[in-house]
C-alpha cells in the first residue's frame, strides 16, 4: 500500500504572496518619501545647486542614515521583484539558482559602493 503525501513539489513560482506584496509597498513608500524629503530641500535651498549643495543636504549623520536605509530598501525592493521574476519565468533549476546568486553578489556589491558614496562626503 503506498501512502500518498500530496503532489510532487515543484521548484516553480514565488508562492511567496501577502508578505511580499506587502513589503514591495512599504519600500517604494519609504523611497518616496525620501525623494520628497530631498526635493524639499534642494526646492527651498537658496543658490544654484552644485556639488556644495548636495554635499551639504547629505554632509549630517542623520541624512547618511536615512539615506543608507532607503538604499537597503532599494535593494530589499530589487531583490524581490528579481527573486520573483527569475522563479516565475526561468524553469530550469540551476539557471534560475544561478541568475539568484549573481543578483545577489550585484546587490550586495552594490550596497558596498552606496556605504562608499555616502560617508566620503
Amino acid at each position: 500500500m503506498s501512502v500518498n503525501f500530496g503532489s510532487k513539489r515543484i521548484a516553480v513560482g514565488a508562492h511567496y504572496g501577502l508578505r511580499d506584496w506587502l513589503a514591495q509597498r512599504v519600500t517604494a513608500a519609504l523611497m518616496a518619501l525620501f525623494t520628497l524629503a530631498v526635493l524639499a530641500q534642494v526646492i527651498f535651498s537658496k543658490g544654484p545647486v552644485g556639488y556644495d549643495q548636495w554635499a551639504g543636504i547629505f554632509s549630517s549623520q542623520l541624512m547618511k542614515t536615512l539615506t543608507f536605509t532607503v538604499i537597503l530598501a532599494l535593494l530589499f525592493h530589487v531583490w524581490v521583484g528579481m527573486r520573483d521574476i527569475w522563479m516565475d519565468y526561468i524553469k530550469p533549476v540551476g539557471l534560475r539558482l544561478s541568475l539568484q546568486v549573481f543578483t545577489l553578489v550585484w546587490l550586495i556589491a552594490c550596497a558596498g559602493w552606496g556605504i562608499q558614496v555616502i560617508w566620503r562626503l
